[in-house]
């Protein structure tokens, strides 16, 4: 583990709402339930000092090698916040996509619908965790009732073109993976459903790349702002600035916007 490393805050991070019921964190442990969600294994970190972190995994999944470093992946960075990553890639963009233009707020609550409707709830260790539904199920989900939760018929083709893509193999995270950043988000949008802001948000927060910033990212912009005490502000020549790691803006950004609705408190 890199330090200096905070998992209070990467957790929070990753989480973005306390509504959130697949990455679940009570201020000691994340918790999250990964692997098949018919026979998920349950992932739970805590950190007992400044400079460690625990790791247990309990169920299928437990018994294949986990390398410490990959708590990188799901969790470098000031004070301690480390960019926190999706498990997999069809979590990742399905959060691009059912984040896209609307509040974060509205944002969260349609996924938490759409998670508890197509997920079964399991209580682990006195905590409530949905393991995250996987692409063959919203590929299989009713249009209408996904309308009904809250998605927009354009979001409900977006997300059964990526989940067919998936499913068919056609869309390859292990792939992708071996791509320089342009090349990614190149062969991101080369795909239906998915446009610039949404391969940008898939790049920094489904494969670590720091080196983009989601452009046009209307939170991002009030946040600068607000934190700044600029209302005119520019975001261009500030994201310019911290190239090539402009990524850590968005994650503290997102920071900032928690500690000023009194979500956070460091």
């Amino acid at each position: 583990m890199r330090t200096p490393y905070r998992l209070d805050l990467t957790a929070t991070v990753l989480r973005r709402l306390s509504t959130n019921v697949v990455d679940v964190f009570d201020g000691t442990v994340y918790r999250r339930l990964i692997g098949d969600p018919a026979e998920p294994t349950l992932l739970a970190v805590t950190q007992p000092s400044a400079d460690a972190v625990d790791v247990r995994l309990e169920g299928p999944a437990a018994a294949a090698h986990f390398d410490p470093e990959a708590l990188d992946r799901l969790a470098a960075g000031a004070r301690g916040v480390k960019p926190p990553r999706y498990p997999t890639l069809w979590e990742s963009i399905v959060n691009a996509v059912v984040y896209q233009q609307v509040s974060i707020h509205a944002a969260g609550a349609i996924l938490r619908r759409v998670i508890e409707r197509y997920a079964r709830a399991r209580e682990v260790e006195g905590a409530r965790l949905f393991p995250f539904p996987n692409a063959r199920t919203l590929l299989d989900a009713d249009p209408s009732e996904l309308r009904d939760l809250g998605l927009s018929i354009n979001k409900i083709n977006a997300l059964k073109a990526v989940a067919a893509a998936i499913v068919e193999e056609t869309l390859d995270e292990a792939g992708l993976t071996l791509l320089s950043t342009p090349e990614l988000l190149a062969g991101l949008v080369a795909h239906k459903g998915i446009g610039p802001w949404t391969a940008a948000v898939v790049a920094l927060r489904g494969f670590g790349r720091l080196d983009v910033f989601p452009m046009n990212d209307s939170g991002a912009a009030a946040s600068l702002r607000t934190l700044s005490g600029d209302p005119a502000i520019a975001a261009e020549p500030v994201i310019a600035a911290l190239v090539p790691q402009q990524g850590m803006l968005y994650y503290h950004l997102l920071i900032g916007r928690l500690i000023a609705r009194g979500d956070l408190v460091l």
